[in-house]
């Protein structure tokens, strides 16, 4: 398999092409510096990403909170993390970077809120 992965480690954004198959990298070509070449190999067998959304709150003039993932998420958990958070609803009050939701779909990544109510 081959892919194109627009490195995102610095502003340079190269584009690098990588091709392996689902668990192992054979080449890496197009990048600048070593940190892409370990950001290619991760994109490539593993992607994950930080998880930004929203929550409903109990309060009527604040009906939504903004929370995150603490640490990237697998990328392949995303809509299923979604699926939880959907049904969540908080009471304040809520301090910022508090757990809104613990170890989400067995990921081991915390929901935390990004604000306060």
């Amino acid at each position: 398999m081959k892919k194109e992965i627009i490195c995102t480690v610095c502003p340079i954004g190269c584009r690098i092409t990588v091709e392996g198959d689902a668990g192992e990298v054979r080449s890496i070509e197009g990048y600048t510096c070593k940190r892409g070449i370990q950001y290619a190999t991760d994109e490539f067998l593993h992607p994950v990403r930080i998880l930004t959304t929203t929550v409903k709150t109990n309060l009527k003039d604040t009906p939504l909170l903004a929370v995150r993932s603490r640490t990237p998420v697998p990328k392949e958990k995303l809509m299923d993390c979604m699926e939880v958070i959907r049904t969540v609803t908080v009471e304040a009050p809520v301090e910022r970077y508090q757990v809104i939701v613990p170890d989400i779909c067995g990921t081991g990544v915390d929901i935390v809120a990004s604000g306060k109510l």
